[in-house]
């Protein structure tokens, strides 16, 4: 098998990864009608068990991209997917809101290697006009996951039980492991015959680096509001339009389509920009222009007549959301020194899941205290403009350069 096909295979395992990631995650949301009447939770207690996810991948994410950069994507990626899986599985088992948490903390851990380790990959085996493409890819892959997951995870529960749904899900993770260590045993880097040796990480240097800045606030802002509503969406439907556990999959898994398509839709914009003779600073910040306005719209979600066309308004908030997010993965892929994008895109993580647990807890207050959704969807319809502010308020000339 040649070069280019050892990278396009390795990239369809990164793919179906972090889709596997996503729908691990995402049966925690789809079953919360049925384990409030199960275990007796309240708003409160479930938003606890969703900040305690987003704090542990937050602070998992502050090493995860340091592990990512000294042991190379595969060794890396095999060790979380392992672990995540068993995570999902244990969630069959618990019965107290504790024993959900310490499962959740333990998938959140591993779940955080995905990232850097498709980004890493990214930068070091595909040429830079050809990253915004297959980093867009890759960014449908958790829509894949929230699509799947609605449509499927609900009919399955109610046919075999919510412990089935976490057994299942769980295993998939281990039989990708056999597909993974089969595939990419011969993997060649664009620049070099192997993977770059691990350097020590100069830690004063990226942090003194505005670059390193640009990405972590970035995903600051960025990432808030996908994490909110990857958490609250099914419960958005279930409370603003009284859908049921087995009616509300449909217009979930409505706006995670918009969401792929957006994902898709940066790795188009961006290249487009440049073939029309834009450079990348103006094709980078154009992109991230367009998808922050699209999120403007976002609190007209609660003024809708039915809840496939709140769908519709909320599905074009995560098509932007995607669009937005990929762009800022191309900048890191583009703009940060190689040896240390798995650090770097790490680091953005933190931020983006302190930002995703803060607005997790804070929809707990809301709802437990009778504001609804609104000031949530409100943050999120301003906050990617305010991440683009912050990005040219850091870079105002992108440079690609891997120095």
């Amino acid at each position: 098998m040649d070069g280019a096909r050892h990278r396009r295979l390795l990239i369809g395992l990164l793919f179906v990864a972090v889709a596997l990631n996503y729908v691990d995650r995402q049966v925690l949301a789809l079953l919360k009608p049925t384990l409030e009447r199960r275990f007796g939770w309240s708003d409160v207690d479930f938003a606890a068990i969703g900040t305690a996810f987003q704090i542990t991948a937050a602070v998992a994410f502050a090493a995860v991209g340091w592990f990512v950069d000294r042991v190379g994507v595969r060794r890396a990626l095999a060790a979380g997917v392992g672990v995540w899986s068993a995570a999902g599985i244990a969630h069959a088992f618990a019965a107290t809101v504790s024993q959900f948490v310490a499962a959740r903390v333990v998938l959140a851990a591993a779940e955080t290697v995905a990232t850097p380790a498709a980004v890493k990959s990214a930068a070091l085996y595909l040429p830079l006009r050809e990253r915004s493409f297959a980093l867009g890819l890759g960014n449908t892959a958790p829509n894949l996951g929230a699509v799947l997951a609605p449509l499927v995870i609900p009919p399955f529960t109610l046919a075999f039980g919510w412990q089935t749904a976490f057994v299942v899900t769980g295993g998939l993770g281990f039989v990708w492991l056999l597909a993974w260590f089969a595939g990419t045993r011969r993997l060649v880097p664009v620049d070099g015959p192997a993977e770059a040796a691990p350097v020590a990480t100069d830690w004063r240097a990226l942090f003194a680096d505005r670059r390193t800045w640009a990405i972590v606030g970035a995903k600051l802002f960025s990432d808030l509001g996908w994490f909110f509503l990857l958490f609250f969406l099914p419960d958005f439907f279930a409370r603003v339009f009284g859908m049921s556990q087995a009616t509300l999959g449909g217009p979930t898994a409505l706006v995670y389509v918009f969401a792929a398509a957006g994902a898709l839709s940066a790795g188009l914009v961006f290249p487009a920009f440049l073939r029309a003779g834009h450079s990348v600073n103006a094709a980078r910040k154009a992109s991230m222009l367009i998808f922050a306005g699209l999120m403007l719209p976002l609190p007209l979600a609660l003024l809708a007549a039915g809840p496939w066309t709140a769908a519709v308004v909320i599905g074009v908030g995560l098509f932007a959301h995607q669009g937005f997010s990929t762009n800022v993965f191309g900048l890191a892929a583009d703009a940060v020194p190689v040896a240390r994008v798995g650090t770097v895109i790490g680091l953005g993580a933190v931020a983006g899941n302190l930002g995703g647990a803060a607005m997790i807890a804070f929809a707990g207050w809301s709802l437990s205290h009778g504001h609804g959704y609104l000031p949530m969807l409100g943050v999120v319809a301003v906050a990617y403009l305010i991440a683009l502010l912050w990005v040219q308020a850091l870079l105002p000339m992108i440079k690609p350069a891997h120095a």
